[in-house]
Order: C-alpha cells, then sequence, then structure tokens
C-alpha cells in the first residue's frame, strides 16, 4: 500500500448519529435524482474538486492496495470533522483483507478488488456501500470519510464525525436539590443515549429529520408508542414537515414554526435540559424534539398548568410538593398583578388600605415628583435592564453588577426623590416572584403582561384590573397548543386528570392509575 497518506481515525464518532443518518439521508436522496457514481476515478474526483472547491479543509488522499498497488482509490472528507486515525486503520485492513482473500502474493485482476468489496469489504458495522454520488456528497458534509475506487461504481463510506462538545455536567437552568444531576449537552448522540438509559423499552420512538437551506441540521423526535395520542402525533408531524424547506440553527427555530398562536406571550410548549423530566412527560404522552448542536429539549405540547410544575415535585413528600406548588401560584398571581394593585389602591381605592398603613404610603410619598405609574413604570425598567445586564454579563460578575446595581439604583433613587421605598418593596417583590416560577419562557409573558394592566390600573382602578385579567382568561380559554385546550384539564374540566395540577397526589397513587393520554382536540 503506497504511504503517501498519514493516520487520520479509525472508529466512528461520537457525533455521528447512524440510524437517524441513514435515514435522514434516504429521504434527502429520494428528494433528489440519483446520480451514478462514474467507475472512473477521476471522473468522479473531478466533479468532487468543483463541489467543494475553495473549501481549504477538504482532503483528497490517494493511495493505491492490492499486490504491487495496482489498484487505486481516493479518500474524501473535512479534516475538521475527523474523528482520528480512520484512513490509516482502513488503509492496512484493506490491504490485508485483499491479500488473504486471493492467497498472498497472487496477482489480482480489479473485477476480483470489485466482488471483494461488494461481498466481504464492508465487514466494520459503521460502514455502508453507496451507489449515488449525491448521497456521497451528502455523507462528506456530514462529517465522515467516502472512499471512491478507480473501476468501481460504488463507494465505501465510514462513520467517522468527531466534533468536541462540552461533558455531561449538572443542570445550569434547572438544578434541584433532590434528583439526577445529569444535563443535555450539544451532542445529539449524548443527548438520545440519555434517553434511552432512562426508557429502556422497544416502545420508545425515535424518527428523523432535516433541516433544510445551507444548515442541513439533524432533528429527532421521540415519543413512546401506546403513550402518545395518535391524532396528537399526526397534527405534529403535519406541521413539522415544514422544517425542510428552512434553516434550523436551535430547538427554538421548531417551536416558532409549530406553534399554534405565534403573537401569544404564553409560551406552547416546554423546554427542558433534564433528560429526566424528558422521559417523564414522554410517558405522559408528549413529544419530545432534540436538535445536534442545542443543548435543550423541546416537550410538544405544553399546556398551562405545566409550567408550574418542577422535577423535584416528584423527588420530595407529597405534603411539601403540593406546599411548594401552592407557592408558586401565589407567585405567579404576585408577579402579575402587584404593580398592577398598588397603582390602583394608592390611586382609586385609598379606602381599601388600612390607616396606619396608607399614611406610611402618603408619608414615604411626600414630595416624590412623579404619578404612581410612571413611578412603578421607571423602576421596573431599571429592574429589566439590570436583569438583562446580568444576563448578558460574564458569569462571575454578572450576579454581583444585578445585586449592587439593584442596590445602588434603589437607594439612589430614594435619596433622589424619584421613586419612594415602598414603589421599591414593591417592584423588587414582583421581581423575586417571578423567579419562583420553575420555567423561564412562563416568566417572561408575565414580564410582558405586567405593563397592560399597569396601565389599566391607572386609568380604570381595580375595574381595569378585571377587564385586561377577564382578557387574559378568555385569550387562554381560546387558545391551541399542537390542536389542544391549553387550560387543560381545568378548561375543560376533567377531574380524573387533577390530581397533578394544584397538589401532587402521593406516588403510589399518581404512579398506579392509568397513564394519562392527551386527549382529542375539542372544537
Amino acid at each position: 500500500m503506497s504511504d503517501d497518506m498519514s493516520g487520520v481515525s479509525s472508529q466512528g464518532g461520537e457525533g455521528s448519529h447512524s440510524g437517524g443518518t441513514s435515514r435522514k439521508n434516504e429521504k434527502n436522496s429520494a428528494d433528489k435524482p440519483k446520480q451514478p457514481i462514474s467507475v472512473q476515478l477521476d471522473d468522479n474526483l473531478r466533479q468532487l474538486e468543483q463541489i467543494f472547491a475553495r473549501s481549504s479543509d477538504i482532503i483528497f488522499r490517494h493511495w493505491a492496495y492490492g499486490p504491487e498497488l495496482q489498484h487505486s482509490a481516493c479518500s474524501v472528507y473535512y479534516e475538521t470533522l475527523m474523528q482520528g486515525e480512520v484512513v490509516n486503520y482502513m488503509k492496512a485492513s484493506l490491504q490485508d483483507l485483499v491479500t488473504h482473500e486471493v492467497g498472498p502474493g497472487t496477482m489480482i485482476l480489479p473485477q476480483d478488488v470489485i466482488t471483494f468489496f461488494e461481498h466481504h469489504g464492508v465487514s466494520q458495522k459503521k460502514a455502508d456501500v453507496l451507489d449515488d454520488f449525491n448521497h456521497a456528497v451528502e455523507q462528506i458534509i456530514y462529517g465522515n470519510i467516502v472512499i471512491f475506487f478507480n473501476q468501481w461504481n460504488k463507494a465505501l463510506v465510514y462513520k467517522s464525525m468527531k466534533v468536541e462538545s462540552r461533558q455531561i455536567t449538572e443542570p445550569s437552568n434547572e438544578s434541584v436539590v433532590q434528583g439526577p444531576r445529569e444535563s443535555t449537552v450539544e451532542n445529539l448522540k449524548k443527548n438520545i443515549g440519555l434517553l434511552r438509559m432512562r426508557l429502556n423499552t422497544p416502545k420508545f420512538k425515535i424518527e428523523s429529520l432535516t433541516g433544510g437551506g445551507e444548515t442541513n441540521t439533524q432533528v429527532v423526535y421521540g415519543y413512546i408508542d401506546g403513550a402518545v395520542d395518535p391524532e396528537l402525533l399526526k397534527e405534529f408531524e403535519n406541521r413539522v414537515k415544514q422544517i425542510s424547506q428552512v434553516e434550523i440553527l436551535e430547538t427554538s427555530y421548531i417551536e416558532q414554526l409549530i406553534e399554534d398562536s405565534t403573537w401569544s406571550p404564553f409560551p406552547q410548549h416546554r423546554y427542558t435540559e433534564r433528560p429526566d423530566v424528558a422521559a417523564a412527560a414522554m410517558l405522559d404522552g408528549k413529544i419530545a424534539v432534540l436538535v445536534q448542536g442545542t443543548g435543550s429539549i423541546l416537550l410538544c405540547p405544553g399546556l398551562f398548568t405545566e409550567f408550574f410544575q418542577s422535577s423535584e415535585d416528584y423527588y420530595q413528600r407529597t405534603v411539601y410538593s403540593t406546599m411548594i406548588r401552592w407557592l408558586r401560584m401565589a407567585a405567579f398571581v404576585l408577579a402579575l398583578t402587584l404593580p398592577s394593585i398598588y397603582i390602583a389602591l394608592s390611586t382609586f381605592h385609598p379606602e381599601l388600605i388600612p390607616t396606619v398603613l396608607l399614611l406610611k404610603i402618603i408619608d414615604t410619598r411626600e414630595g416624590i415628583p412623579l404619578p404612581a405609574f410612571f413611578e412603578a413604570l421607571v423602576m421596573e425598567f431599571f429592574f429589566e435592564l439590570l436583569r438583562e445586564a446580568g444576563v448578558r454579563l460574564p458569569k462571575p460578575i454578572g450576579s454581583a453588577v444585578s445585586i449592587v446595581g439593584a442596590l445602588v439604583v434603589g437607594e439612589a433613587a430614594i435619596n433622589a426623590g424619584i421613586a419612594s421605598p415602598i414603589m421599591v418593596i414593591i417592584v423588587a417583590l414582583t421581581g423575586i416572584a417571578s423567579f419562583a416560577i420553575p420555567q423561564y419562557s412562563i416568566a417572561i409573558a408575565l414580564r410582558i403582561l405586567r405593563f397592560p394592566l399597569m396601565l389599566s390600573a391607572t386609568f380604570m382602578g381595580g375595574f381595569g384590573i378585571m377587564i385586561v385579567f377577564l382578557l387574559i382568561l378568555l385569550h387562554l380559554c381560546k387558545l391551541r397548543t399542537l390542536g389542544q385546550p391549553y387550560l387543560a384539564p381545568l378548561a375543560p374540566l376533567r377531574i380524573n386528570e387533577l390530581r397533578d395540577v394544584a397538589m401532587r397526589v402521593p406516588l403510589k397513587t399518581l404512579l398506579r392509575s392509568p397513564r394519562k393520554h392527551i386527549p382529542k382536540a375539542e372544537k
């Protein structure tokens, strides 16, 4: 064998997803007209050089094999996606296999080599035989090594992609006191493996799709056959088909493509970075969507009541979990209405405030030049500004800046007479209440809806709050997620499914109950 090829790697890479990739490539190939691979190696290489022109990391490795090196081949791959020493491994193994097949020292004909490769050459578990040139190009793009042979109208592909990714660590956004501490990463194969470890059943199905455009991103969705509602699955698959026409870079792209109401502030699907949460959701009939290069799992559909649930609820005792869930619901109401209630009471309904407290509020507001609404608006603006600054800054200084900034700005606003101490307390409590909600996406909805409530309280007091609150409730009753009622099982009321809403019943009752199926869409 010739020595013009230095070592490049052998064993298939972690970054490849063999089963899903094969199905995905078959679908892609079906969409394109089939182009046979030429028997002339030079013709294939000429086309490849045109396709991959101006790509400095594409490698063409020419080598010869067989007795007296009379056979030629070429390996094509991206060196930036290679795992290691696949090429050296193949050179040595193919030479041994060919000489063993026909006998050492025997002059073999090209037909013998072709027959060998066709019937015995793909003995490694990660190798496939290709007869479509477009399919071979796709395999190169996906980070695999493709070998073209002279006088053979087929090619070999070996799964060899290897891209460095972060290791599995503790979840950063869903930390718990008790429970598993594994988090998903940006490697699709690892994430599927984490789910497979928890769902040891052939009923756990994984379907593969491919994003369109220039990204060709690998997308998979999983579900438990028998737990998911068939009509829900059909509706999801009808909507998710459109990803083949757009570029997909993150899981949120898919969420926005399949959601029912784009302009609703309420999220219609959930996110998690915990494999145990995703596994439990699929057991309840949800569909989990994973994307290569994304460290979060999209759970479809997401109902309103599920945004108050945390994975820790099922690892703690029933009484404690139920009380914590009530606390989250109270935090939801406070985060949504506290500033508007203060504005309404201080402006329109002072008679509802106890006299001693009212005198204190009047005393602290003495000399404040702004009405209650503008005072709250200014403080909310600065609070949101500090929160965003804390998120965008590097972690070592982000939390310190947000805390110190809040203290400095609050104290300076009080001393300057721009805001009253009671208003600083109201805004701080509102922010803390929003942090108590497990799902970040529902907290964003509260941050948006807080301002219409404040505005209505300024003009109509408590009646304005009631009007906006009823409008929000009507919107929630009308909202659908993958065709399912967003407020289920509260509206429509399903008593048998309330065991895990306002309270968490004991696990011995919850686990022995029939598995919850998402009901059919109600029109």
